[in-house]
């Protein structure tokens, strides 16, 4: 599986990070970023959550 944010829509709630640590971190001015597109498989159910939790359904997971 693959993740990531599309920047255009994010608006730094931040939920990402706390729901997933692991595949999610903030940048410079606080945005989430992803730290590695391709999830591991420990942290597919965690991303999960963090995609349907995103206010602006910025995340997308594939694969």
């Amino acid at each position: 599986m693959k993740v990531r944010i599309d920047k255009e829509a994010c608006q730094g709630h931040g939920q990402c990070v706390i729901l997933c640590p692991e595949v999610f971190e903030y940048d410079e001015q606080g945005f989430g970023v992803v730290r590695n597109e391709v999830l591991p498989e420990a942290a597919e159910r965690d991303c999960e959550r963090a995609e349907a939790s995103c206010p602006e359904r910025a995340i997308h997971i594939t694969g």
